[in-house]
């Protein structure tokens, strides 16, 4: 169970490969936030967890420096607890920074005709993963790459999805 005084933290390493990357880590997230007792969460840090790591699948080339001949392109998925707070973090190999889209809300329904012109080609992932979040950000990583973080706050989570 979820212990607020001490958290928790469990992390997986995936190859972008795998057709089944995005799965395992929906899976891993969702089993481990239940096992926590926290299952108000699992919805959004799913479908978060998931936009994330498509995007590795989709965009993420590595730094020469880190891409090695005959081998994939890792993704390590990190799942933390603090009290009262959940961070999700996705690293991959590619140093190139993320294109968070603008922080601002626009309401959809004041927008009328022009909610195509809203929403952008791309960064849509990120775009979820801002509305589900507390907060968004990346950091780079010590020898290249870089990680996408992700906190919620699960008091919020707790009232927003009670399950």
């Amino acid at each position: 169970m979820h212990d607020p005084a001490s958290g928790h933290f469990r992390a997986l390493t995936l190859s972008a490969e795998s057709p089944y990357c995005a799965k395992a880590a929906r899976d891993m997230v969702g089993s481990y936030l239940r096992i926590w007792g926290l299952p108000h969460a699992v919805d959004a840090t799913r479908l978060v967890v998931s936009e994330l790591v498509g995007n590795v699948v989709h965009h993420a080339v590595p730094d020469d420096r880190l891409a090695r001949p005959g081998t994939g392109r890792r993704i390590d998925v990190s799942l933390m607890t603090y009290p009262e707070l959940l961070v999700i973090g996705v690293s991959d190999e590619d140093s190139t920074p993320p294109e968070l889209p603008p922080g601002e809300f626009m309401s959809l329904a004041s927008a009328d005709d022009f909610t195509e012109a809203l929403l952008p080609d791309r960064g849509r992932g990120l775009l979820i993963a801002q509305r589900l979040a507390e907060s968004v950000w990346w950091s780079p990583g010590i020898g290249g790459g870089k990680t996408v973080w992700c906190r919620f706050d699960l008091d919020e989570l707790r009232i927003e999805y009670s399950v």
